[in-house]
């Protein structure tokens, strides 16, 4: 195949951890994803820009921080900042269309309140849930055509936050069959999709499919319900979590989110469910590279498998995500197969994020980026180069959701991870040391030299990237 202007598959999940598939990661069965790194290159040291639905979405539109592109927590809330991109700001799907790609879109949308991936260079198929947009009538009608129709009181094995049922469900059993499950209804919508590339044959052809997982509540039908053993799920490294020199915010969430009460015995099933989500979706995905194939296209596609950020699920004895900047929710999985370009099985310890997929998918199809990206292209890393100016750290930011509204920052070197809190304590962490981040060591003696090295790398990129608080908060940080 040509090394220019391939098709395009992007694989996006909701709230995937990135040990959920990594070759050294949890005990998940994920055999098509893996067949994916397997073929292609994995990327070990990927971050979302940010924990939030919204916000990380646009950045992958944008390729720039939510402090650019203005969508600084989820649209769809009461303390949304903006309800949806500013008008003109150039996007992925409109770039795109114009160098000449068939763009398509199926599934979670959350980056516009008020459009559609159809306002934005994309064919929609809808395929979204209700409160992102109006297309949760799509899935409706499948599994109607399916006899099914399961409000979540019928749901079993209910798991709630709080006390009884009056607070958020957190997981549970479907008792559909898969056929009838939303995950199984968006591969068929894809293949269909990928169905249309053979009768268009005379563009190369970008698809897109957000699945609506494994983001909770994790219910999931059997057999992937009862597919792992909770007695057998050992506890997180971190949940011996005690919050101890931690930001007071840490703790105020677990008593927000309603988990105080939850013991290791309750998230153990709890996580055996995300786990069994997990599984359902590969086997989605494992439907869907097998269509690639039998439909002649594999060898022309590009496939990008990764999500909008990750999920504590009981890490840290937390539940969702927040203003907590660990690992479990801001490393998410990256996996690139391109064959004849990306060597099979290679991997990329570099630092990227998700916004640089947006420059990338741009250089792919010839396409000139935009100007005032904060992001760049991958393809060097695709063709085991590493450029020499390469970034030896990543830097993230955070700016608040449902709890109310609260900056944070982080800087993270191949070894430390330093966290600008505004309204309480930063955080330092040696991952070398301390790799589940349990101790806080920004006021320890011997590591005030790193924690200045790390205010420095802080500020620095905050220059780079022109953030709006560039101003005030390097002056904190002395």
């Amino acid at each position: 195949m040509s090394a220019s202007r391939p098709n395009v598959l992007l694989l996006l999940t909701d709230q995937e951890r990135a040990d959920l598939v990594a070759p050294d990661g949890l005990p998940v069965e994920t055999p098509n994803i893996d067949r994916l790194r397997q073929q292609g290159m994995w990327f070990s040291s990927a971050y979302t820009p940010t924990s939030i639905c919204t916000s990380a979405r646009a950045s992958l539109l944008t390729g720039r921080y939510p402090h650019a592109h203005g969508l600084l927590n989820n649209s769809h809330e009461a303390d949304a900042i903006r309800t949806d991109l500013p008008e003109g700001l150039p996007t992925l799907g409109e770039l795109l269309a114009d160098s000449g790609y068939t763009n398509t879109y199926l599934g979670k949308w959350h980056v516009s309140h008020n459009h559609t991936p159809g306002d934005f260079g994309f064919r929609y198929f809808g395929g979204s849930d209700y409160h992102h947009d109006n297309f949760e009538v799509a899935f409706e009608h499948y599994r109607e055509s399916h006899g099914i129709r399961v409000p979540e009181t019928d749901v079993e094995d209910r798991i709630y936050t709080g006390t009884g049922d009056d607070g958020t469900l957190v997981a549970g059993t479907d008792p559909v069959s898969v056929e009838a499950s939303r995950p199984y209804f968006l591969a068929e919508r894809t293949i269909n999709a990928l169905e249309r590339w053979v009768d268009d044959n005379r563009q190369p052809c970008f698809h897109r499919t957000d699945f609506l997982g494994p983001h909770h509540p994790y219910v999931v039908p059997e057999p992937y319900a009862s597919m792992y053993d909770p007695s057998e799920i050992e506890p997180w490294g971190n949940y011996a979590e005690t919050f101890d020199g931690k930001p007071r915010v840490h703790e105020q969430y677990l008593q927000y989110r309603g988990v105080e009460g939850f013991d290791w015995e309750t998230w153990a099933e709890a996580v055996a469910k995300y786990f069994g989500f997990m599984t359902l979706i590969d086997d989605q995905i494992g439907r869907v590279l097998d269509a690639l194939d039998e439909l002649g296209l594999a060898e022309e596609t590009a496939v990008v498998h990764t999500t909008d950020h990750g999920d504590l699920t009981g890490s840290h004895r937390l539940f969702n995500k927040g203003p907590m900047m660990y690992e479990e929710t801001y490393r998410i999985p990256l996996v690139v197969r391109w064959p004849g370009v990306v060597d099979a099985g290679g991997q990329s310890d570099s630092f990227v994020r998700l916004q640089d997929l947006m420059p990338t998918f741009l250089e792919w199809a010839n396409a000139d980026a935009p100007e005032g990206l904060h992001a760049r292209s991958i393809q060097p890393l695709l063709r085991g180069e590493t450029p020499a100016d390469w970034p030896e750290s990543v830097y993230t930011q955070y700016h608040g959701d449902e709890f109310g509204l609260y900056s944070q920052r982080m800087v993270r070197t191949d070894r430390y991870k330093f966290v600008y809190n505004g309204p309480d304590r930063n955080e330092l962490y040696d991952l070398k040391a301390d790799p589940h981040e349990l101790q806080n060591l920004v006021d320890h003696p011997q590591y005030s030299d790193t924690r200045e090295e790390m205010s420095q790398r802080l500020s620095d990129w905050m220059d780079r990237v022109d953030d709006s608080l560039r101003r005030w908060v390097p002056s904190t940080l002395t």
